[in-house]
């Protein structure tokens, strides 16, 4: 109960005045950033000439052109090793990347996965083949795998107590697509665990993994900027320079 009580109280807190927060579940700890609809919520992966950003730095310095910066990021998506996302990336209503629907034996094709996606109507985490049936607008799209959630049920392929523990991160999304919270592990936990922080703690009925062992995030107020290699996909959130 007082884990739950834990994450609730993060949920209760305003997501403009302070979009991170660090929370406990399970015996591991976790960095939420919960994105009201409505916010400035971005992908990023190249500039209008196709140069890749490669790291949070280099968004701040494009967004400061427009007096802006970043609330907080993290990566958004798998890539290959030259940066190019593994499926589907729409990046201000241009198609990057087309989905991909074909299973494979890594964490990308473990069906159900799926695309978060950010449309003029709210957010949604929706599986790989039903978007390639019936493909929404969305304005920032980013496919990644495995799903974490789905309607409300943890991943089929899920096993408790799995020794195949990361440090992971991953995005879910409200019922009524008003609400997304991104989570980082400050712990390394196996997908059963991750999966049930979004499902019986932060009580989100669809939630997708974006990825393990490079997980980065930046957190301004948290005094946070992780360092590492170059990244492929990064969602972040826009706010007004100080």
């Amino acid at each position: 109960m007082r884990k739950l009580l834990l994450a609730l109280a993060f949920l209760a807190t305003p997501a403009v005045a302070a979009p991170c927060q660090e929370t406990r579940f399970d015996g591991a700890r976790f960095t939420l950033c919960e994105v009201p609809f409505g916010a400035d919520l971005r992908l990023f992966h190249s500039d209008a000439a196709g140069t890749l950003y490669g790291g949070f730095g280099s968004i701040n310095t494009a967004l400061a052109a427009e007096g802006k910066t970043l609330g907080f990021a993290m990566n958004a998506g798998m890539y290959h090793p030259g940066r190019e996302p593994v499926g589907l990336f729409v990046e201000n209503g241009q198609e990057r990347a087309p989905i991909v629907t074909a299973g494979s034996q890594d964490n990308f094709g473990m069906r159900p996965n799926g695309v978060f996606c950010i449309s003029d109507s709210g957010f949604a985490v929706i599986e790989s083949r039903a978007f390639a049936a019936n493909p929404p607008a969305c304005r920032f799209a980013t496919q990644s795998g495995p799903m974490l959630v789905i309607d409300g049920a943890l991943h089929p392929r899920f096993i408790p107590g799995s020794d195949s523990t990361y440090i992971r991160n991953g995005v879910g999304v409200s019922a009524d697509g008003q609400r997304a919270v991104f989570v980082i592990s400050e712990n390394r936990v196996n997908f059963d665990q991750f999966g049930r922080l979004f499902r019986d703690a932060l009580k989100l009925p669809n939630a997708l993994y974006f990825d393990g062992k490079i997980s980065r995030l930046y957190a301004p107020a948290l005094n946070r900027d992780d360092l590492g290699f170059p990244m492929g996909p990064i969602v972040g959130l826009v706010v007004a320079r100080p």
